[in-house]
């Protein structure tokens, strides 16, 4: 449910962009405001949290994520600023449940393979991730879409009665989706979990600067950024990249399968990964595939017909390791300070809100091909964390 939601929005940005008529930068407010939710949240719930323990903290996350779901309903019936309070509300359910299960996963085992664990719970999130685009394409996107000359030509109440019934798409899927939280939010309340004391997630001003020594984790941070500002960003451009007759021509409704493709392929190389990162050092498989993704995403920008297209798209299998890896490392004997490290990562996840802007700006001036040289930047980056810690990790110690 946690990442289908989350996949959900690539396919609701095209949709929203071309009912309400909007810019590449509007478009991306949707992200904004979704990502922006970690940043604003994740201090108070990990504060939440240390209060009511991880089971509570998720089914706290569940019923607030099902209240975000819901209010799909009213905000087609209003207008675009509703969606994104949604959207919000929605993110926030979402960044209890991120700042609870992350560090109660890693806390279950041998800290040695908290690397490799938390990369398995991450495949499974990467099934909704999979599922969503295909499942959104058919429920929300099967409609007959205009183009922005055709919409132009209805006259004022076509063009109202037009959006009215475009919104009004997302209603079912959505409500369906509240209900199912709901009967997580229940199961998660009954169920027989072993009980770990929750680290204090709070990040004070004395322990922010205590945080701060640790150069690894805020190397990590740096990392969480832009490794999730990357993989949102290109998730939120495939389908209007689909559409460039340079590419692939697609239709919105068509190309919404492919985007299955980009996080299927995060969902197989994480259960790859679970098994490889047990004999590799976890920071020489980032580096990996790292590199492999600045590679992928330049063909992707030069390139054109089916090479561009499955080139932008196998990004999707480089991604897989990225955020359990980046996350676990940062982590890396912390001691005390882990649920605080913990609150600061997931505070990072708001690049997820920024850099889709960012290549919203770039696409709205360059074009969109050039502005995927955004994303290519934020792999530059992780490329550089990997090599830095590759050899000393599986040792034990990470260096200052």
């Amino acid at each position: 449910m946690w990442g289908l939601l989350t996949s959900l929005n690539d396919v609701l940005i095209p949709h929203l962009k071309s009912v309400y008529t909007l810019t590449y930068v509007q478009a991306m407010l949707v992200q904004f405001c979704f990502f922006g939710a970690y940043f604003v949240v994740s201090l108070p719930a990990g504060a939440l949290i240390k209060r009511i323990g991880y089971q509570a903290g998720v089914v706290s996350g569940l019923v607030i994520a099902a209240l975000g779901c819901a209010l799909f309903y009213p905000a087609s019936t209003s207008g675009y600023a509703v969606f994104l309070l949604a959207f919000f509300i929605l993110a926030s359910g979402i960044t209890i449940l991120q700042v609870a299960a992350n560090p109660f996963v890693t806390a279950l085992g041998d800290p040695a393979t908290a690397s490799s664990r938390l990369t398995l719970t991450q495949a499974f999130n990467s099934l909704g991730t999979t599922v969503a685009p295909a499942l959104g394409g058919m429920l929300i996107l099967s409609g007959a879409v205009l183009t922005a000359s055709e919409f132009e030509l209805l006259p004022a109440a076509g063009k109202l009665a037009y959006r009215a019934s475009e919104a009004a798409a997302v209603q079912g899927p959505y409500l369906v989706l509240a209900a199912s939280l709901l009967c997580l939010a229940l199961f998660f309340a009954f169920a027989r979990l072993p009980r770990i004391g929750a680290q204090d997630g709070a990040i004070e001003a004395g322990g922010m600067r205590s945080l701060l020594r640790h150069r690894h984790l805020v190397l990590g941070a740096i990392g969480i950024f832009v490794y999730v500002g990357g993989e949102v960003s290109i998730g939120s451009f495939l389908i209007n990249y689909l559409e460039q007759g340079s590419v692939a021509g697609l239709s919105a409704a068509e190309a919404a399968p492919y985007v299955s493709y980009y996080w299927g392929g995060a969902m197989v190389g994480r259960f790859i990964g679970f098994a490889v990162m047990r004999y590799v050092s976890p920071g020489k498989a980032l580096a990996f595939n790292a590199a492999c993704s600045i590679a992928l995403i330049l063909v992707a920008v030069f390139g054109e017909g089916q090479l561009a297209m499955w080139a932008i798209l196998s990004v999707g299998l480089c991604n897989s390791i990225m955020f359990p890896t980046i996350f676990s490392m940062a982590l890396h004997k912390l001691g005390p300070a882990t649920g605080q490290g913990s609150g600061l990562l997931c505070m990072a996840i708001v690049g997820g809100a920024i850099l889709p802007f960012v290549q919203g700006l770039v696409a709205d001036m360059a074009g969109l091909h050039l502005s995927f040289l955004v994303p290519a930047a934020c792999y530059v980056y992780i490329l550089f964390f990997g090599m830095k810690y590759a050899g000393l990790y599986r040792e034990g110690s990470v260096p200052a």
